[in-house]
């Protein structure tokens, strides 16, 4: 019989990170640091929407860029908070949350032979992505001396005349760094210099930790049109299973990343979509409750690892810490497993999110004060053990 499978599929690794979470959903009193979703129930007047529109019956395709009250919303909401325009009807689409964006943009611009730079430790989807969309997955490896955050030596050193688009994971997904106004900046000028684009994801921007609010690097001179900005609901309003995202780009990419859309989506969810419109209109209050909600718990993680002797750089965005286990002399993958069967909770290994992501764990805060108390408990019992050996 005839091979079924395409050999670009087979060979892409399936994520590290839900690995983990597999196994300790059948584990008995096992607690789970592994997954990004927040703790918070959605907040009720966004579920009410959702519901009022049940039962209006207000449950038919919308338009396949989304509805024209969402996008209207979102244009309005990044005027608000990120200082961009955009056109509703020719700049947004409303997509099947964040990671759809991310695929429809790079199979939108990508020829076979392109190169796409990839900041990692970074978002498990950017590379395969990259690769089913054709392209060459060009990898820069960020290091905890430079906050792990991106600097222009680094990224100078991998263009070449392929390099077409640079992925911008900031707020960063595992290691929790950001990118301030002045290495936007610094970056910008690479970017234009070089001619190239920008996929900026920008999904946790809201979860922006200090007095420095997130800069889009979209909102940077010349920018722009070069720039496509991806952000969604899922972190900053909780809204994780109602699968909603959007994308904002100029209109000569944003209509070719729609037609991906018709044929593979048709349109996002009819409901989520009406759930939105109140989350981008009311929930700014939401997004800061639970904004300082994730700062407090991102404060007692930061200094559990201190007390338990862990390295932990300051992370100032998302909802996770990326704690070095370098001193024990095991792989992340065997810290992960060893912590797991003999403490029952999980954490991810910084490989699941690159191979220079060996030698840390993503701890996600996203939890409950009392689960972190627990499950840092644990750890500290297990930090100890490890380091009684060592002695």
């Amino acid at each position: 019989m005839r091979n079924p499978l395409s050999d670009t599929i087979v060979n892409i690794e399936p994520s590290g990170i839900r690995k983990f979470f597999d196994i300790v959903s059948e584990m008995k009193d096992a607690i789970s640091l592994g997954v990004g979703e927040p703790d918070f129930d959605t907040p009720w007047h966004i579920r009410e929407e959702g519901i009022y529109s049940l039962e209006k019956g207000r449950t038919f395709y919308t338009s396949n860029s989304g509805l024209k009250e969402l996008r209207t919303e979102i244009a309005n909401y990044l005027k608000r908070r990120c200082d961009i325009t955009y056109d509703p009807n020719k700049e947004l689409i409303v997509t099947v949350g964040g990671s759809e964006a991310i695929d429809i943009a790079l199979r939108a611009m990508v020829n076979p032979g392109d190169e796409v730079l990839i900041p990692q430790p970074s978002f498990v989807s950017y590379l395969p992505c990259t690769v089913l969309a054709g392209g060459r997955p060009v990898i820069i490896e960020l290091e905890e001396k430079d906050q792990f955050r991106l600097t222009a030596e680094k990224l100078l050193e991998k263009i070449t005349d392929k390099t077409k688009i640079l992925i911008m994971p900031f707020p960063n997904n595992p290691t929790g760094a950001v990118m301030r106004r002045e290495d936007l900046e610094a970056v910008a000028k690479i970017v234009i210099d070089h001619d190239l684009f920008v996929l900026s994801d920008e999904i946790y921007c809201e979860l922006t930790f200090g007095s420095e609010r997130h800069v889009s690097i979209a909102s940077l001179p010349g920018m722009r049109e070069r720039t496509i900005l991806i952000n969604g609901f899922s972190k900053s309003y909780a809204m994780t299973g109602w699968r909603l995202g959007y994308v904002a780009a100029p209109h000569l990419i944003q209509e070719q990343m729609l037609k991906i859309h018709q044929f593979a989506i048709m349109c996002a969810p009819t409901t989520s979509q009406y759930a939105a419109v109140s989350a981008v209109r009311d929930g700014d209050g939401d997004v800061e409750m639970m904004r300082e909600s994730y700062d407090q718990r991102r404060r007692f993680v930061l200094h559990a690892f201190e007390e338990m002797g862990l390295e932990c750089f300051e992370p100032n965005g998302a909802f996770y810490a990326f704690p070095s286990i370098k001193r024990f002399g095991m792989t992340s993958e065997q810290f992960a497993n060893r912590f797991l069967q003999e403490e029952k909770v999980a954490v991810v290994p910084g490989t699941a999110f690159g191979a220079c992501g060996e030698g840390y764990l993503r701890v996600s805060y996203a939890y409950s004060l009392k689960n972190l108390k627990e499950a840092l408990g644990r750890m500290e019992r297990f930090v100890k053990r490890l380091d009684g050996k060592l002695g």
